[in-house]
């Protein structure tokens, strides 16, 4: 390039990287969370509640607990790595976040100029009447060299604000992914225990079912001998009938819970769970450590992905204000041009060219309305983002109710269920004494099998709720307790880069 040229780019590629850092985005700062600073107070917790059962001394919050170590059921724990390396949402959530890495690729390399090579060749055929005094009838232009397409000098920061937005996006898309990745885990969870509720459920109707027939059995023989009468032996008929039906029910309810284990899964077969481990609530950690609310602004991939929205919504008002100024663009050739396509790369024929373009906008509607539209997106991403941030604080506070109840329901539930055998076995001595009708029995065992299911469906409310408070903390993110560390020091620029290294790796966490 010649020295003319040289003057003329320099002094504009200067001007460029000066005002480069100009930004008319307004300054963020975070909404303050419409919520209170503590959660409620509830009676009944555990007094340990902040860190009882977790193995890592140095865990404090929920989100820093691997669900390793939450989940003790080493059935369980096969199955959420199987999910989480087969499960498609998983896979879409994965894949999503590919696609707003590089769409925020392509926003950021429009901030640098596109340079090729490339070639060109022009032939024009003239009238006679328009044509300069003798010069052909024909003539013939052909260049080739390094070109560089219209470069958009941002002076006004239009680039780089649309560059940040994409960037938030992206981070937004990753929030995304872990909430998939969190929600997955609870919900393998969740479809494991009410497959294993249902098969206890099973046993208790076939356990009842066989009480029922003994004691159909029981009236039948007495029925024979003429000692009791046709209602007794219609009610204990019609009793374990009722029981039949309710062994197809619970079968019913077997295989639909085994169908939704299975879709979340993302296999062709459910594994063996013989070894699974007891049915109670010692699959769990005895206590999640809860935290504070503001810890959820950090800590739940939701409300972080929530503020990214909002951040890049800020960035998309400050490039909607730069389009207020004008646009100055460069596009420039370095190479060779010749009239003869042989002679073309002579060393007499070198050639440049530089062309700056100015666009001033002048009462353009589009530009006002893309402002206003801008700063209305921005008022819809604070509003979502403190919807987010109350949405968190009440599914925790309705997992700590939960977790201050259960057990006192529980332990409610095991002591009448203890007072219905008693009354089942003194209801079956006054009607063999022939005290009282078959009826005292059968409404005892009605009564004991109806506590027995209560029980087992409050028992599986209990371990749901513990596993939506550790979801609703941010938990269920991290494989082991020891990566919290890795995982929470540092910033956000510290999580978008382990957002970049997992990405992939993701689908075989």
């Amino acid at each position: 390039m010649s020295r003319g040229a040289l003057r003329t780019a320099f002094p504009l590629a200067a001007v460029a990287l000066a005002l480069s850092g100009c930004s008319f985005a307004p300054k963020y700062q975070r909404p303050v969370a419409p919520v209170p600073d503590q959660y409620p107070a509830y009676s009944g917790l555990p007094s340990g509640h902040s860190t009882a059962g977790v193995k890592a001394s140095n865990v404090q919050l929920a989100a820093d607990l691997g669900w390793q170590e939450f989940f003790r059921d080493p059935e369980l724990k096969k199955l959420i790595g199987i999910a989480l390396a087969n499960n498609r949402d998983m896979r879409v959530a994965v894949d999503r976040v590919e696609v707003a890495r590089a769409q925020y690729g392509i926003t950021q390399s429009d901030r640098w100029p596109t340079i090729g090579l490339g070639a060109q060749g022009s032939i024009v055929g003239s009238p006679q009447s328009i044509r300069a005094p003798n010069t052909n009838s024909v003539s013939r232009v052909y260049q080739a060299g390094i070109g560089m397409t219209a470069f958009e000098l941002d002076f006004f920061g239009r680039l780089k604000n649309l560059s940040e937005a994409a960037y938030e996006q992206y981070l937004a898309t990753d929030q995304a992914r872990r909430s998939v990745h969190i929600n997955l885990v609870s919900q393998v969870a969740e479809a494991y225990f009410r497959l294993r509720a249902a098969q206890e459920q099973y046993k208790l109707v076939r356990k009842t079912l066989g009480s029922y027939q003994q004691s159909y059995n029981l009236v039948k023989s007495r029925y024979d001998a003429g000692v009791a009468s046709a209602l007794d032996l219609n009610q204990a008929e019609s009793q374990l009938n009722s029981a039949q039906a309710d062994l197809q029910s619970t079968m019913r309810g077997q295989e639909q819970a085994r169908n939704a284990l299975l879709l979340l899964l993302g296999t062709r077969a459910i594994p063996d769970l013989s070894h699974a481990a007891p049915f109670d609530r010692d699959q769990l950690v005895s206590a999640v450590p809860v935290g504070l609310p503001s810890q959820l602004l950090e800590r739940r991939p939701d409300i972080a992905g929530a503020e990214d929205q909002l951040r890049a919504a800020n960035a998309n008002i400050g490039a909607a204000r730069a389009a207020f100024f004008p646009n100055i663009s460069i596009t420039g050739l370095l190479g060779f041009a010749s009239s003869q396509l042989g002679g073309l790369f002579g060393s007499q024929n070198h050639y440049w060219s530089l062309s700056p373009s100015v666009q001033i906008p002048f009462l353009s509607g589009s530009v006002i309305n893309n402002l206003a539209l801008a700063k209305a997106n921005k008022k819809i991403a604070v509003a979502q983002y403190e919807k987010s941030v109350q949405t968190a604080f009440r599914e925790v506070a309705d997992a700590l109710a939960g977790e201050a109840t259960y057990s006192r329901q529980l332990d409610a539930l095991r002591a009448l269920q203890k007072t219905s055998f008693a009354t089942l076995d003194l209801a079956r001595l006054r009607y063999n004494t022939g005290v009282d009708s078959f009826l005292q029995v059968q409404t005892a065992e009605v009564n004991l099998y109806t506590v027995q299911n209560n029980l087992l469906q409050v028992g599986l409310n209990s371990l749901l709720n513990r596993v939506d408070l550790y979801a609703a903390l941010g938990g269920g993110w991290l494989k082991d307790t020891t990566a919290a560390a890795a995982n929470t020091a540092g910033g956000r620029a510290i999580a978008a880069d382990a957002a970049k290294q997992n990405t992939a790796g993701s689908k075989h966490d």
